[in-house]
């Protein structure tokens, strides 16, 4: 039923439940993974205007700390995959609307589930924050299993 199954993740707890669910299926229909994790940060513009800014180095760190981070939660992705003996794939992706590189990896990779978690915001929380997961389920032209 399923050969490619994409895994998001962003580490939180709740993630977490998604990613075990999602390895348990990928054993269940000897499929394979592709876990996915986009890595958003803030490049302040060095310059005045009032404006507080970032050093180019102080950026820097918080760029790698950003990537080590998403590279951690893609490393508990494969130790549970490789733990099921399912085959994985991992995607680390930058400064892209979450929902989009989501969307679009699973249409590059060539998957056919999106597996994820949902925050449940709700009310103007959902409203100011906006939901990925929502964004993914509009624009996923696959299904998508969600966690809560």
């Amino acid at each position: 039923m399923f050969n490619n199954i994409s895994i998001a993740t962003d580490g939180s707890e709740l993630s977490a439940k998604a990613v075990d669910n999602g390895v348990v299926l990928a054993r269940t229909f000897r499929a394979r993974i592709t876990g996915v994790h986009v890595v958003q940060f803030l490049y302040v513009a060095p310059g005045g205007g009032g404006h507080t800014t970032l050093s180019d180095s102080l950026q820097a760190q918080i760029r790698e700390g950003a990537l080590s981070d998403g590279n951690r939660y893609l490393d508990d992705i494969q130790k549970a995959a490789t733990a099921a003996g399912v085959p994985f794939e991992r995607v680390l992706v930058e400064n892209e609307p979450p929902w989009r590189a989501i969307v679009e990896t699973a249409q590059e990779k060539g998957c056919d589930l999106i597996v994820m978690a949902a925050h449940g915001r709700r009310g103007i929380a959902a409203l100011v924050v906006g939901s990925e997961t929502h964004k993914v389920l509009t624009h996923a032209k696959i299904p998508v299993l969600v966690y809560r």
